[in-house]
């Protein structure tokens, strides 16, 4: 597993031997079966997540019990509640695998302690962190500008490796739209 987040960082930045070993020895592996939880609302997110395989996602429970997803998390991508991460608070959304999965954790100290010792590694995360503020601020405006069928469109667009992936029922509730409408854009789009 660590094998994979090894090339994963490689090809992102440069590390010696040494750091990539300082960051294996602090590195927890762990694999998820379908359907297991990372994280359970209420519990505190005590690790940061990298996906080496398989998919995950998060999301919260409307009151209406309502699953509302806020993300998919596939191979090289991070997933955490950063809110409850950070502050130690408890978390307000669930993790859980939709793939069996293999994942590597980091708690919060050990992962402080490796951007503070690690100078590419902080720039790296930095820079991962600006990125993910601007998908973040790009979803939020794409919710509330676009039509369903332009909010289905991106999507495909931009996350073709997790589309086939992830039944019609997620990905209408991470567009923020019924099952039916996403049947009915569809089945309009393979029309065209």
């Amino acid at each position: 597993m660590f094998e994979v987040f090894e090339k994963y960082l490689r090809s992102k930045t440069q590390l010696t031997d040494e750091e990539l070993e300082m960051i294996r020895a602090v590195s927890i592996s762990r694999k998820l079966r379908k359907r297991q939880y990372l994280l359970q609302e209420g519990d505190v997110c005590r690790h940061d997540c990298f996906t080496s395989k398989g998919c995950l996602r998060s999301y919260r429970l409307g009151d209406d019990g309502d699953e509302h997803i806020l993300r998919f998390g596939v191979e090289n991508w991070w997933m955490a509640d950063k809110e409850s991460y950070n502050s130690g608070e408890p978390a307000k959304i669930n993790i859980d695998a939709l793939e069996d999965s293999e994942v590597i954790l980091f708690t919060r100290d050990n992962f402080t302690m490796l951007v503070e010792t690690i100078p590419n590694l902080r720039l790296f995360m930095e820079q991962l962190y600006s990125r993910a503020f601007d998908v973040s601020q790009n979803r939020i405006f794409t919710h509330i500008s676009y039509s369903a069928e332009e909010k289905y469109n991106d999507f495909v667009k931009s996350y073709p490796n997790i589309f086939n992936r992830v039944p019609l029922h997620m990905i209408a509730s991470y567009l923020g739209v019924s099952r039916e409408t996403l049947s009915r854009v569809r089945n309009q789009y393979a029309q065209k």
